[in-house]
Order: C-alpha cells, then sequence, then structure tokens
C-alpha cells in the first residue's frame, strides 16, 4: 500500500516551530528519571490486532495473542496466576477473557516476562512511561479527566514544562516509548486509512534526534525516514523503527494543534 501521509507529505518537520535549546538538557532529565521510575512494556500483539502489513503476518517474532490461544490449560492457569490481581480472573472462562492492551485483563508485569522467557514473545518497545495516562487508543486526544502525574512533574520537571510549551490546545496523552539496544519497532499502522478518514494531531519527539523511526510504502518498496528530532505523521501510515546497538526513546504528545500552528503549517506545505 502507498503512504496516505499529510498533505502529499510523508512527514511534516515541526521541529522549525518549537524551542529545542532545552533537548540536551531533557536527554539528561529523562536518563535519570527513568533509572528512578517503573516502566512497562508495550506492543507484542500486532499480528493479533491486525495491523501488520500483509508481507509480515507470518514473520518468526511471536505475538502474545497467538501464544495466548495456544497455550495449554495448565500453562493458562500459571500465566493468570502471575496477574496483579489473580484472584479476579477465573481460568475456566477461558474463552472469555481478553487480555493486554486496552484489554478487560492489562498484562502484569510478571505476566509479561513469562510471555517472553517462557515463550518467546517479542515486545518491541521495552521501555513505556506515560506521563499523561490514556487508557483508550480512541480517546489519546481528549484531554477530559486527564493531566500530567505527580510523579512526571517530580522527576520530568523539564520535559514536562517543555510539553506544555508546544501549540496544544488541549493535551490528551504524554507517553514514552523506548526500545532496548538491537531492539527493532515492528511494523504497523494505527487505523486502516481507508476507515479512519483524519489525522490525529501529534507530535514526537526525540531530544537525541537518535531514533530511527520510518514509513513504510509497500507500493514502492521504500521506508521515508522522520526528518528531524520533532514531527508529525500519518499514524495510519505503516510505521516501524530501525534496530541500532543502544537505547533509544522518544515522546509522542497527542492532544488538539493550536488552529494557528495548524494553519501556519497548512500554508507552508501547501502554499498560500
Amino acid at each position: 500500500m502507498a503512504l496516505v501521509g499529510i498533505w502529499e507529505r510523508p512527514f511534516i518537520d515541526v521541529e522549525p516551530f518549537v524551542d529545542t535549546a532545552a533537548f540536551d538538557a531533557i536527554h539528561e532529565e529523562v536518563c535519570l528519571a527513568l533509572a528512578n521510575v517503573q516502566v512497562s512494556y508495550t506492543g507484542g500483539s500486532h499480528k493479533t490486532m491486525g495491523i501488520v502489513p500483509p508481507a509480515l503476518r507470518g514473520d518468526a517474532f511471536v505475538d502474545y495473542g497467538e501464544v495466548l490461544r495456544a497455550m495449554s490449560d495448565a500453562q493458562f492457569e500459571q500465566f493468570c496466576g502471575l496477574a496483579d490481581e489473580p484472584a479476579a480472573i477465573d481460568p475456566r472462562r477461558r474463552a472469555e477473557l481478553e487480555f493486554g492492551e486496552e484489554r478487560s485483563h492489562p498484562l502484569s508485569r510478571r505476566q509479561m516476562l513469562y510471555l517472553k522467557f517462557r515463550f518467546g514473545v517479542y515486545f518491541p518497545w521495552k521501555v513505556y512511561y506515560e506521563l499523561v495516562p490514556n487508557a483508550f487508543w480512541s480517546e489519546k486526544s481528549s484531554s477530559e479527566g486527564k493531566d500530567f502525574t505527580e510523579e512526571a512533574r517530580r522527576l520530568f520537571p523539564r520535559t514536562v514544562s517543555f510539553v506544555q510549551s508546544l501549540p496544544f490546545e488541549s493535551i490528551g496523552s504524554c507517553k514514552l516509548l523506548g526500545l532496548e539496544a538491537n531492539d527493532h519497532g515492528t511494523i504497523h499502522r494505527d487505523a486502516d486509512p481507508a476507515e479512519k478518514l483524519t489525522v490525529d494531531h501529534f507530535i514526537t519527539f526525540c531530544p537525541r534526534g537518535d531514533k530511527r523511526l520510518y514509513l513504510l510504502d509497500e507500493a514502492a518498496n521504500t521506508r521515508a525516514y522522520a526528518p528531524s528530532r520533532a514531527y508529525w505523521f500519518n499514524d495510519s501510515d505503516y510505521h516501524g523503527v530501525e534496530p541500532d546497538p543502544f537505547f533509544r526513546y522518544s515522546i509522542r504528545v497527542d492532544g488538539v494543534f493550536q488552529r494557528e500552528f495548524l494553519e501556519k503549517l497548512l500554508r507552508i506545505n501547501l502554499g498560500d
């Protein structure tokens, strides 16, 4: 499938419109803070979710949705026993239970480790931290009832200040997505562009500029790489992250852009 993009461009470079002077200090802050917070995993079920390119559905990377379906009853009972609240889960109702992101039973840390160690599940983003928590992907642009956590304000003050300076009318989600050395971000899309005709407003920023996120153009068999340290793209396009021999991260901020900012981007990218 060819790229859909935004205004016929794969990426919109927003670095010229934000103050990146604090990026070095933000990077130092983020690294120290990550040593002091509890992080989680994300990803790991893109095949089950049906959001990977058809050509990659049979690749070697293990998906936890497929693993859960194939578990023996004894293995499933062990898995349920590793939940944060195992008493709330009845393994005998296995056919009714759903586990993972945006499901009735989120995976606990112990469950994720069991899936990784015992079954070889690949979780691409092993350093995942929410500064502004958001429960459902469909609600990531809405700020209703959301704010930075107390921990984020305390341990990431420069980062929070920078995010608050971005040209959003409101912010509904702010999350850090990090990859361990040599891990890659699995190619996926967050929606089907044939069904979702609008593009969500967000800015991804990478203070070190070393996370090689790309968009996959299936039709041309080419990859378009992020142009700068702060950018916007259509997440209904297939995207992934290249592996590198060191830890990398970016922070994604979702919300609603200020009208003046959106109009400025439109003028610059399409002309008057």
